[in-house]
């Protein structure tokens, strides 16, 4: 049972009056897609489950947005059954907002809602939102409660080491939140202060899973780009999860690389060029298909890096596809580019 029970289904459910309430949350050496805003859209989302994600998150969503009924927000919630199991990912700076975003993200049936507590950016933070919360815990410790107290599905957590060296709090900050009833506990292994900037503090993920009294999930984040990696992150810090974020943007064969090495510790060899047109393509397609063709074309562009990586002439491809606004002569571009049928590039 959690320390404090903000949840009165959840209380009742522990207490043998109901039913246990299902609890999809990442775990048992899980690889996960991070929320990635503009990016981690419900396209991608597809084709990281099919190439292994365990589990994926929506981009994050303003919750003053959410209460507004905004479109936009109503669109980014949206997800097909196949990306199962999801999270919405909420963030925002007035408990008010949370606990009301909290519902209506309930109301669209996604297996948990993530809060995240970890965004660095200025125009986040400035509103007491994202890792703002890392200056003030006791701010944290009632934004997680309101989200408890709002929803009766798992709520988890994303979040930073804290908000500069001297800040870093990450055990007391981990039991805090499991105390109040969040289910996982998901960690970038970066300060506010570093932005994306230096190497992840990987030390920290054992130390945190040696907390004493902790024992929600503990998910790793920052840093992650290899099957090596991954492995190297399970058995020297035993954390439970892993999160993926950049290192997939445009490869999504990044999920299905790590869980095979993890289960036979052979590296699979990288997709052939024809693979990466073949599948850019066909996320083009489900993005336009998603969003439209002016913005499915435009959500695109932060993945044809990946996918062109490494190939000969590459850097002349991907100039010619950024100057295009029409799927078709994106397409046409993809899908009439040769290479050595055989050639594989680095991932």
């Amino acid at each position: 049972m959690n320390e404090k029970c903000h949840n009165g289904q959840k209380c009742a459910a522990e207490n043998g009056l109901l039913p246990d309430p299902p609890v999809l949350i990442p775990g048992n050496r899980s690889v996960v897609l991070a929320p990635m805003e503009d990016v981690s859209d419900s396209p991608f989302r597809q084709m990281c489950r099919e190439q292994g994600a365990d589990m994926v998150y929506t981009e994050f969503i303003s919750s003053e947005a959410i209460i507004r009924d905004s479109e936009a927000t109503k669109h980014k919630m949206a997800f097909e059954e196949s990306e199962r199991p999801l999270g919405i990912q909420i963030f925002g700076g007035r408990e008010e907002a949370m606990y009301g975003a909290a519902k209506i993200a309930e109301s669209n049936n996604p297996d948990l809602v993530d809060i995240n507590f970890g965004c660095p950016v200025y125009k986040v933070v400035r509103k007491n939102a994202g890792s703002a919360c890392l200056r003030d815990l006791g701010l944290m410790e009632r934004m997680a409660g309101t989200v408890v107290d709002a929803t009766s599905l798992p709520v988890t957590v994303k979040t930073r080491l804290g908000w500069d060296e001297q800040t870093i709090r990450i055990r007391e900050v981990a039991l805090m939140l499991q105390s109040v009833g969040v289910k996982a506990l998901t960690v970038h292994a970066r300060t506010r202060s570093q932005g994306y900037k230096g190497e992840a503090q990987w030390e920290y993920f054992k130390h945190l899973k040696e907390t004493p009294g902790l024992h929600i999930p503990i998910i790793a984040n920052g840093d992650i780009t290899t099957p090596e990696h991954a492995r190297h992150l399970f058995d020297e810090s035993g954390v439970d999860g892993i999160m993926i974020g950049r290192a997939a943007i445009g490869n999504p064969w990044v999920f299905r690389d790590i869980k095979h090495y993890l289960e036979t510790g052979e590296v699979l060899p990288s997709p052939t060029v024809p693979e990466r047109m073949q599948m850019c393509a066909r996320q083009l397609r489900a993005s336009v298909d998603h969003h439209g063709e002016r913005y499915g074309v435009i959500m695109m562009k932060k993945h044809y890096g990946n996918y062109i990586k490494g190939i000969r002439n590459g850097k002349y491809l991907r100039m010619e596809i950024m100057e295009k606004e029409r799927i078709e002569d994106i397409l046409e571009l993809l899908l009439n580019f040769r290479e050595e049928p055989e050639t594989r590039v680095a991932v």
